[in-house]
């Protein structure tokens, strides 16, 4: 029996009731279908069952430090075989966002690392150097662990002349199990606001709604046909919740059940892995 530790529904029929809806499932990815450098024992047969019941899903993350290609590979280290189009982060909703929103911005002045940089210039931005004569039509600051000093103050001076300003995500930090804290986007909006007085025009990522946008356009999918699955109650599940869509918090990751108990709205469901996921789809179909 699939144990169910919370479920947002009067009972169990109408759970699985819901479930038969989905699909499409937009999956997180560390602490979801893998921890650290190693895949989940359950990730595949997972993923085999979706394929094998015409489920679709995509691979999220808000962390944009990592080119396409970096992320296919580090999947592709621990056995899964990702495509372009099942992976899906906060550069990919940046740069969607920026196309319809400012579709005059063609020069960027990107906060980022090289790999995050060279998917906007893949993408036909043009990426403006520390050069005040090198006038950029809008900033974007993401998860830079390249940052240097002069950048920061570059991106602080655009952002000081308002210059259109995206971050790429919320993140204050970014999760690891080294002894150090790695500093992540929001924390470097937050000291470019304080030189500035200016919060970014537009946050990307999770928990906004937006970050599912680039998948229900290509998919030509509704938000509560989609499960957002993740361990992180603030990002994960928020953004299941702004979006419209199924939420399942698992417990292979960051959230605890207390998390689950006291998290605002609750998840629509929360189990311990994608595994006991699988089999709730799995049932909610020979039930249809």
């Amino acid at each position: 029996m699939i144990e169910i530790k919370l479920n947002r529904y009067k009972d169990r029929q109408l759970l699985l009731e819901r479930i038969s809806r989905i699909k499409h499932v937009a999956l997180d990815m560390d602490g979801t279908i893998y921890k650290g450098g190693t895949l989940f024992p359950f990730t595949q047969s997972f993923l085999s069952g979706l394929r094998e019941m015409g489920i679709g899903y995509s691979f999220l993350t808000n962390n944009p430090s990592k080119s396409t290609i970096s992320y296919l590979e580090h999947l592709d280290r621990m056995g899964l075989h990702a495509t372009r189009e099942e992976l899906y982060t906060s550069a990919h909703a940046t740069i969607n966002y920026i196309k319809q929103n400012l579709p005059d911005a063609k020069k960027l002045f990107i906060l980022g690392t090289p790999s995050m940089i060279s998917e906007f210039e893949n993408e036909g931005f043009t990426s403006t150097g520390d050069d005040a004569a090198d006038v950029p039509d809008a900033v974007v600051v993401g998860f830079d662990m390249t940052l240097t000093y002069a950048r920061l103050c570059r991106a602080a001076w655009w952002i000081h002349l308002n210059r259109p300003y995206v971050a790429t995500n919320p993140d204050w930090v970014c999760p690891t199990d080294q002894p150090t804290v790695l500093v992540d986007c929001g924390s470097i909006c937050a000291m470019l606001e304080k030189s500035t007085n200016r919060k970014p025009d537009a946050v990307l990522g999770k928990p906004m709604p937006e970050m599912l946008d680039g998948i229900l356009s290509a998919n030509n999918l509704k938000a509560e046909e989609v499960a957002m699955v993740g361990d992180r109650v603030y990002t994960d599940m928020r953004m299941a919740h702004n979006a419209g869509a199924f939420g399942v918090l698992v417990l292979s990751g960051e959230a605890t059940l207390d998390d689950a108990k006291n998290a605002d709205p609750l998840p629509d469901v929360t189990l311990n892995s994608i595994a006991e996921l699988g089999e709730l789809i799995k049932e909610a179909k020979n039930t249809q």
